[in-house]
């Protein structure tokens, strides 16, 4: 059995099985781009604050998103269209507005446009497929694909701080005390419900032990969370290294190299992105050798996603990977 993956499985579920047209999804990290990648559909995660998350229940607005998940790159770039723009009950959509293009982002649905782009390519971890033949072939001829299409791949980059960063505790510790924080307003904020703060929510919880919390965040994660104490010195010290970290390695390998787009196969990418609140499209690209699908994710700075969206329809025309599922009574 498939791991359908990420909080958002439900919404990539629901359009890989025709359920729906098109779909949303939140993601923290990764509950936009690996359900995509497992359920083979498209997901866009947007740059933080390009789409409000009024009414979303938070975990943290500094790296909370709201996106598409669709069966093609051009539906997810028709509701990203109609949910972009400022909210005056999400701040943050108000300072980036800045970013969206006059005339919208469907403009960018190119055939053409993967032509002179340069796409970055960190080969390790992100291109270690062990003794999967399949998968390795398959990206391998993904990568020419891009080539011959007129991509300049700048191939063989190193990612600063990346063993670092799959190391570091400093997500964890952040997300925890904020997710105390934004909780606790959310549910203060409801007109009627039997929980108000996130004491609440873990004396429900245990009340009612037959529940399944199928969310992000798990009973252990709340009782972590309840156990912070706001921003201290700790929180204040892991938010300063994320922010180090960001900028000595993903904008810095950007910037250095001129790139239009990091390209990595499945999710493996979304810490790095998450983290710096940083837009990323994933396409259907294949299935590794027992069956389970991934895609291409590409992932780019604040504010790119009319170039990602030109490079993702542009991959998609070009290699048409996706197949409708096949039920297995």
């Amino acid at each position: 059995m498939g791991d359908p993956c990420g909080s958002s499985s439900g919404s990539a579920i629901s359009v890989v099985a025709n359920m729906a047209a098109v779909s949303l999804g939140t993601e923290t990290d990764g509950s936009i781009l690996c359900p995509s990648s497992n359920n083979l559909v498209v997901g866009i995660k947007p740059t933080v604050g390009l789409t409000s998350r009024a009414g979303v229940i938070p975990i943290s607005p500094r790296q909370d998103t709201v996106g598409p998940i669709c069966r093609t790159v051009a539906n997810a770039i028709y509701v990203l269209d109609a949910i972009v723009g400022i909210d005056h009950y999400d701040n943050a959509t108000i300072e980036i507005s800045q970013y969206i293009p006059k005339g919208g982002y469907a403009q960018f649905l190119k055939a053409d446009g993967l032509q002179a782009k340069r796409v970055g390519i960190v080969r390790d971890p992100f291109y270690n497929f062990g003794n999967d033949t399949i998968a390795t072939r398959t990206v391998d001829q993904h990568l020419k694909t891009l080539r011959k299409k007129g991509t300049i791949l700048v191939d063989n980059l190193k990612l600063a701080n990346l063993v670092e960063i799959s190391r570091s505790s400093d997500e964890e510790t952040a997300l925890e005390a904020e997710f105390k924080i934004y909780i606790n307003a959310y549910l203060k904020e409801l007109v009627a419900s039997p929980v108000r703060s996130l004491a609440d929510l873990i004396a429900f919880k245990k009340k009612n032990s037959k529940l399944e919390m199928l969310e992000e965040y798990g009973q252990d994660q709340f009782v972590k969370a309840e156990a912070t104490n706001g921003i201290g010195i700790a929180e204040k010290a892991a938010l300063a290294n994320l922010a180090k970290l960001t900028r000595e390695g993903f904008v810095k390998l950007m910037t250095k190299n001129k790139l239009d787009a990091l390209v990595t196969p499945d999710s493996s990418v979304s810490s790095i992105l998450a983290i710096g609140g940083f837009p990323g499209v994933i396409v259907p690209a294949g299935y590794y050798s027992d069956g389970v699908p991934f895609g291409l994710s590409f992932g780019g700075l604040k504010g790119s996603e009319p170039k990602l969206i030109e490079i993702a329809y542009g991959f998609e025309q070009a290699t048409k990977i996706r197949k409708p599922p096949k039920f297995k009574f």
